[in-house]
């Protein structure tokens, strides 16, 4: 008889060494932001249903978001949406041309261009 397959604790190890890779953090943030972005999408639906409801409406909402928890909300907001943005055009890079060992530094210059872009908008630079 021959005897069943296991696991062995190599398959294991290398699966753990795996999630050290910056591919798979880059797979992590793309998946969360993405997941965040889409829990925020009834907010913003909400948000511009202010303004169908008047003026009045619209100007309490627009106060409303002029308390610093929420600036830094919307700080937090361009964040998501601009990791999303730079994991979705390394993706890109990655399925569309061959690959070539300077792909591998596109991990930083997305992680880079969404704190930059997060820290622009945070500081009213843009």
């Amino acid at each position: 008889m021959e005897a069943q397959r296991t696991v062995s604790a190599p398959a294991l190890g290398n699966d753990a060494r795996s999630r050290n890779h910056p591919g798979f953090w880059a797979f992590v943030v793309h998946r969360v932001s993405g997941v965040l972005l889409t829990l925020f999408l009834p907010l913003h639906f909400w948000a511009l249903g202010q303004a169908l409801a008047g003026e009045a409406a619209l100007d309490a909402f627009l106060r409303w978001t002029e308390q610093p928890l929420v600036k830094f909300a919307e700080t937090g907001l361009v964040l998501l949406l601009a990791a999303h943005l730079g994991g979705g055009m390394r993706l890109l890079l990655l399925e569309l041309a061959a690959w070539r060992g300077w792909q591998q530094s596109l991990l930083a210059w997305a992680a880079a261009f969404s704190v930059a872009a997060a820290l622009a908008f945070g500081l009213n630079v843009v």
